[in-house]
């Protein structure tokens, strides 16, 4: 984004925002195309836990035909790969304090956001368009993404945690399917999902839970696997062989959950002390590569015993909140200034 909220000190007219939908090449870094979004609503202002993460915090996604974005209140935009605009939806012009974060998911021909911060819903818009084609209200307090759930039997469902439950529904249609009991409080993760069960993560008191998905109604009795004691309140946890691995925003800990029974394989402090983590981490290579807001990128070995292989000293000065993307051999990070 640009035109406000670039300096704390001096952020400038909230009316002057401007979102960008940006494509660059991956060789170089060069910009290919540059597809602009002018505010068309005001936004909270640039302080406070706003200031932590800016204005355009969601990961867009690609069908290989077109890309999606998600910029909160001012709404959810398609374009070609060539960088012209398709359409641009609203999906609620509610704000929060702490901005926008969730990020849109593709199905079939739907695009589907968790704009709880916007008007406290899941929307599903079509691809085509950006016509509505279903919304399931009752998204409380979640900046967590959506995500899709395979079962054995073919069918898929659309999970997502929000404030006191995680939550099945059908894609297609957006009918509830199942609800299971989790942390009263807000939820900032998204959970992950593998052969049918998904994980989620969240809340103040640091609690992670397995829910076998496939069920109808209230589960919270028959398919809820296991709950523990360890989580984290922003990022979101990685599968990998088994276990479970996420890093805690505040604590510096690093945590290893066996997926079977929800123990606690360790939870060991990173040194040097990572300070503020968001970024969700991510495993490539048989290494966790967790990327902190100021002090640089810590690699782990993606095994149930802890090993803290390197760390890496900070890029630059600017801030490192947005989670690392993997491509080929590359690593592609992002600041609040740079990518």
């Amino acid at each position: 984004y640009s035109g406000y909220g670039l300096d704390q000190d001096d952020p400038g007219n909230p009316s002057d925002l401007v979102r960008h939908l940006l494509s660059l090449d991956l060789a170089n870094g060069a910009i290919q195309w540059d597809l602009q979004f002018p505010s068309q609503g005001t936004e909270k202002p640039y302080q406070g836990f706003q200031a932590l993460h800016g204005y355009a915090s969601s990961t867009p996604v690609s069908d290989g035909t077109h890309v999606f974005a998600f910029f909160g209140r001012d709404g959810v935009v398609a374009a070609t790969l060539d960088g012209k605009q398709v359409w641009r939806t609203s999906v609620g012009t509610d704000t929060h304090s702490w901005g926008s974060a969730a990020s849109p998911v593709l199905f079939q021909d739907l695009v589907i956001v968790n704009a709880s911060v916007e008007s406290g819903a899941l929307v599903a818009l079509n691809k085509s368009d950006g016509k509505q084609a279903w919304r399931f209200e009752g998204i409380r307090q979640a900046w967590s993404s959506p995500i899709l759930v395979p079962l054995a039997d073919g069918r898929t469902e659309l999970v997502v945690s929000h404030r006191g439950e995680l939550i099945g529904l059908d894609p297609k249609s957006g009918k509830k399917l199942w609800n299971c009991d989790f942390i009263q409080d807000y939820i900032c993760p998204t959970p992950v999902a593998h052969d049918g069960i998904v994980y989620a993560i969240g809340g103040r008191r640091n609690q992670a839970i397995a829910v076998r998905a496939g069920g109808q109604g209230d589960v919270t009795e028959t398919h809820r696997l296991w709950e523990a004691r360890a989580g984290s309140n922003v990022s979101s946890p990685v599968y990998f062989d088994g276990h479970l691995y996420f890093l805690n925003e505040s604590r510096g800990m690093a945590y290893c959950v066996d997926a079977t029974s929800g123990n606690i394989v360790y939870q060991e402090r990173l040194t040097p002390r990572p300070g503020t983590i968001y970024a969700s981490p991510v495993v490539a290579g048989g290494r966790i590569y967790a990327v902190s807001r100021e002090n640089g990128a810590f690699v782990l070995a993606a095994k149930p015993e802890f090993e803290l292989i390197q760390h890496n000293e900070p890029l630059d000065e600017s801030i490192f909140n947005g989670s690392p993307a993997v491509s080929g051999n590359r690593m592609i990070l992002r600041s609040d200034q740079f990518v």
